[in-house]
């Protein structure tokens, strides 16, 4: 599909529905790779097969095959672009908001700066919290105006989201966050042999997680 961002601009989308959606999450990708990277598709489908709809989307940036992400206003206004989207493809299906890294950290400023219709929560695969070396919580600040139930899955290993700082982060933010922890794995979810898991087993944590999460809110 194609999605309307502003006058002229357009990205296209990918709906990945079952029958009956008890759900839809609006999922944005990262800075480094599309809608179509591996992980976005095999947790789109993940989340098909668990009843719950998954829009994905390209950012401006991405659609144009640029390295540089989008100033944050634009970012913002094609998360709100795609909720809007899955809003009109599944009316009266609660709605979740959310995206890996890039992908949360402009969806969680959107809900900050005007709350997206219709949604009901926010799930994050890996806030960013700061640069990869620079532990920092500049990156947090507008958390404290989102004012929605958010869901964080992090890894212990994550380099652009030091766990003690994630930790101090969700708890100024009364009792609106959940932190879930996923031991061992980096910021790209991918987890090392000799933690005696696999890729795949993490997806299906970060999956069933997020899904007894929404069903709390749906």
């Amino acid at each position: 599909m194609k999605i309307a961002v502003s006058d002229g601009v357009e990205v296209s989308g990918v709906l990945d529905a079952p029958a009956s959606p008890w759900a839809c999450y609006v999922f944005a990708h990262g800075a480094g790779a599309g809608m179509r990277h591996t992980f976005m598709q095999s947790m789109a489908e993940g989340f098909a097969e668990r009843g719950i709809a998954c829009l994905r989307f390209q950012f401006p940036f991405m659609e144009q095959g640029s390295k540089r992400t989008d100033p944050p206003v634009v970012a913002q206004a094609a998360v709100r672009a795609a909720a809007a989207e899955a809003a009109r493809r599944l009316p009266g299906v609660p709605l979740f908001a959310g995206g890996k890294s890039f992908g949360a950290r402009m969806t969680s400023q959107a809900q900050a700066a005007d709350a997206l219709a219709g949604v009901r929560g926010l799930v994050f695969v890996g806030f960013p919290l700061h640069p990869a070396g620079k532990p920092g919580v500049e990156r947090a600040k507008h958390l404290a105006n989102v004012e929605l139930p958010m869901l964080f899955l992090q890894g212990t290993r994550d380099e652009l989201a030091d766990l003690g700082l994630v930790r101090d982060t969700v708890a100024t933010l009364g009792a609106w966050p959940t932190l879930h922890v996923v031991d061992a794995a980096d910021h790209s979810f991918h987890v090392l042999v000799r933690s005696g898991r696999n890729d795949a087993q993490v997806r299906e944590e970060l999956l069933e997680t997020a899904a007894r999460w929404m069903k709390q809110l749906a």
